[in-house]
């Protein structure tokens, strides 16, 4: 997920390292927190790829600077990662659909519809998952983890809702 979202932050102005970071944590901090020691290799491997190119200025204050942007080959490469297909992980399925709906601006109608249909099938399949759990009448959930799995099931039952809020729009 540490490539979409460093793709997508170079979208609308090249930026050094430092800023990557920045707005990352701006536009997703919610979701996650990329440390300096993911951010760097990342850059390192996208530039390699020809997804990112790289410039260096002086700073005013003497310091040399690499500014990162994004290729042409890096806008197909972020529109291959907005319509991948999602984690089996459940645990990180929330976050990851969550990143990539954020990002969804960059995609035309069709792959955004796409992305949308992606994201909501697997949501109902943890659904259905998280409800087959807490009926379980063989090993029946005990208070907490009950309580969880209600948590759990509202929480892809909220991002349904939002994608088809999104689809209306």
């Amino acid at each position: 997920m540490i490539n979409l979202m460093i793709l997508f932050v170079l979208l609308k102005r090249d930026l050094t390292m430092y800023a990557i970071k920045k707005h990352i944590q701006d536009l997703f901090a919610p979701f996650t927190n990329p440390s300096f020691g993911a951010l760097k290799p990342a850059l390192t491997k996208l530039e390699a790829m020809g997804l990112l190119s790289t410039s260096k200025m002086m700073s005013e204050g003497g310091k040399l600077s690499v500014f990162y942007s994004v290729t042409n080959e890096g806008q197909k490469e972020l529109k291959k990662l907005l319509v991948s297909k999602m984690s089996l992980n459940p645990i990180q399925f929330i976050s990851d659909a969550k990143i990539k709906l954020c990002c969804s601006s960059f995609l035309g109608t069709d792959d955004r519809k796409m992305m949308y249909e992606e994201i909501k099938s697997k949501a109902y399949l943890y659904v259905a998952k998280a409800k087959e759990l807490a009926n379980n009448e063989y090993s029946e959930p005990d208070f907490y983890q009950k309580l969880v799995l209600d948590n759990t099931i509202c929480e892809y039952n909220n991002l349904i809702s939002l994608i088809e809020g999104f689809e209306k729009a």
